[in-house]
């Protein structure tokens, strides 16, 4: 039961953390870079940035970046030992991130937000 308190509790932190520090000032227009995230999947997905809501991006970047977090951190909690945890998280962020923005690109290019290439 404490192993789905911590995954809410980090889930919930890590978005509203995301939520102000990079989605607020990107929809305020006042960040002049776009997340690295969004680049991530403008370049692998061929995505075209013009047909896509933002905002709605936004959004999904920061609620799968939360979610990564707290899986990554709820299982690094079930290990008992230190050098478990480090190998643990070292092994699973990476592949993690990797196929939840596989997921999204794949969404966005099936929706028909994708450039002719």
């Amino acid at each position: 039961m404490q192993e789905i308190y911590l995954f809410l509790m980090t889930f919930v932190f890590m978005f509203l953390i995301y939520e102000i520090f990079v989605v607020r000032k990107e929809k305020k227009g006042k960040s002049k870079k776009t997340p690295m995230e969004v680049r991530f999947l403008e370049a692998r997905y061929h995505l075209d940035l013009k047909k896509i809501n933002y905002k709605q991006l936004l959004n999904v970047v920061s609620f799968v970046s939360a979610l990564d977090i707290a899986l990554i951190v709820t299982v690094i909690a079930l290990a008992k030992s230190f050098v478990l945890e480090l190998v643990l998280g070292a092994c699973l962020t990476l592949p993690l991130i990797l196929v939840s923005y596989h997921f999204v690109g794949k969404f966005y290019q099936k929706k028909g937000m994708k450039e002719n290439v």
